[in-house]
């Protein structure tokens, strides 16, 4: 006899952050990407007193997404495609909370409308941090052609831009490109390079 009420649920497991990372602590070892120059550039971030950051899982942002997730001072908000954390950041700035987008070029790519449509439109300020794939020493054929694009679009779209690549200059770059985020109440993308966030 059918029945229109299942006889129990089914319990769909979904791992946490931290039980994900221990299953996958061997293939972390072998990827090249730097956790000191990433702790440099979070406690930039929390200097210019962010809160808030979104994002999708991407290689080069492991360790911020790890370092978000794990500090109870900031609020990680995990997306399901790269354009809503435009509506996220939105939302922290209309709340009084600093908050930056985490993302892969390709990711930016994908975010265009939004930022164009919305944060350009109603005057947001929107800071980025990019992972620049696909730039010279790339070695997946599939990043190459975003990473041809993403310096154009940024220039046809107005939006002030500059290269995260030396230890040295990541504090005032960030603090620089947050101050002008919010005085110009625009998108500000910074490009984190290779050179910054790989060991090899």
């Amino acid at each position: 006899m059918f029945s229109s009420f299942p006889r129990e649920k089914e319990r769909l497991y979904y791992p946490q952050p931290r039980e994900y990372a221990r299953r996958h602590q061997t293939e972390d070892k072998r990827m090249p990407v730097s956790l000191t120059n990433s702790k440099l550039i979070y406690d930039a971030l929390k200097d210019c007193d962010i809160r808030l950051l979104s994002a999708l899982p991407e290689t080069w942002l492991v360790h911020l997404i790890r370092m978000a997730d794990d500090d109870p001072e900031v609020i990680l908000v995990r997306l399901a495609k790269e354009e809503e954390g435009v509506g996220v950041s939105a939302g922290a700035y209309f709340a009084g909370v600093k908050s930056v987008m985490l993302m892969q070029n390709h990711g930016f790519l994908a975010s265009i409308n939004g930022i164009v449509s919305f944060a350009h439109l109603y005057k947001i300020p929107l800071l980025m941090l990019i992972s620049y794939r696909g730039s010279f020493g790339e070695r997946d054929p599939w990043q190459t052609q975003g990473g041809n694009v993403t310096e154009p679009l940024l220039r046809a779209l107005g939006i002030p831009y500059f290269f995260l690549d030396a230890l040295d200059s990541v504090r005032k770059r960030i603090g620089q490109a947050q101050t002008l985020a919010e005085s110009s109440l625009q998108p500000v993308a910074l490009l984190l390079t290779r050179d910054l966030m790989w060991e090899e």
